[in-house]
């Protein structure tokens, strides 16, 4: 998996998590592509920012900042689906 698509994934879960804190699937789901980025490529803070169109993610990688953009659009989808049907994502607290 390229370090694009751990980012999008990653991206794609955090903005679920970031509405549904209490989510605790997407919470791990998230901290298990944030030990990815940083097993694999280093990374330990990846900063996001937005506009109406696009997230775009930096990165510190080998002491170079490279920045990732991703439309809003494709990032959101997820969250959207669980918004328009939230009886197919229960959330199941940890015990």
């Amino acid at each position: 998996m390229s370090l694009q698509d751990k980012l999008y994934n990653w991206l794609t879960i955090k903005v679920v998590v970031d509405a549904r804190p209490e989510d605790t699937a997407a919470r791990d789901t998230m901290n298990m592509f944030e030990q990815l980025l940083a097993n694999e490529n280093g990374i330990q803070s990846p900063e996001v920012t937005m506009d109406e169109d696009m997230y775009y993610v930096e990165v510190d990688t080998n002491e170079k900042q490279k920045t990732y953009r991703f439309p809003r659009e494709l990032i959101e989808v997820m969250l959207d689906q669980i918004s328009n049907e939230p009886e197919k994502y229960v959330n199941y607290p940890d015990k």
